[in-house]
């Protein structure tokens, strides 16, 4: 199934799909400045933040969603907000982390996770999409790379995945080996 475009699930099942403009969810902080704390106010918190290392010659993953993916339901495989059509085993990397890892748009590889415990998780034979993302980083669609985020790697509070800071390292299709972790 596509979805049309300009609907999500919600508008195409709700009676809210007449509503012009489509459908609108209530939002109290938005619509009236109402926050439900004692206060009445918006409440900030600062908390410290751990920035990642990355070895050289390896990227930061950051698993992402395409234009036709509501939650965990894919609708269609092309992106038209990034210009991926008809398939979504891709993977977004800066020009020049392309030309410092000798890699070029269109090459076939294999994504490999790093993780402390030395298994070799593996999402194979993704196209290389040249995409101006942030040096060092790179970016593909889930659930097609959940498999190199551990599951025992997960958020201090919220246990949710690290599906935003995995490090990963692309091995061409066909290498005669993959480089040691």
């Amino acid at each position: 199934m596509t979805a049309s475009p300009g609907s999500s699930p919600a508008s195409r099942t709700s009676t809210g799909a007449c509503h012009p403009g489509g459908f609108v969810l209530p939002h109290g902080p938005r619509d009236d400045r109402h926050f439900p704390t004692a206060t009445g106010k918006a409440r900030f918190t600062v908390n410290p933040m751990t920035v990642m290392r990355v070895p050289e010659g390896r990227l930061l993953l950051q698993t992402i969603r395409s234009h036709d993916h509501y939650n965990t339901t894919l609708y269609g495989l092309d992106d038209r907000y990034r210009g991926i059509h008809g398939g979504r085993r891709v993977v977004f990397v800066h020009p020049d982390d392309l030309a410092a890892l000798q890699l070029a748009d269109a090459d076939r590889v294999d994504l490999v996770g790093e993780y402390p415990d030395g298994a070799e998780r593996v999402a194979p034979d993704l196209r290389v999409v040249s995409y101006p993302t942030a040096r060092g980083c790179c970016a593909a669609y889930f659930p097609e790379t959940n498999v190199p985020v551990p599951l025992d790697s997960t958020a201090d509070l919220s246990n949710t995945p690290t599906s935003k800071s995995v490090v990963v390292r692309l091995v061409r299709r066909g290498a005669a080996d993959r480089p040691a972790a």
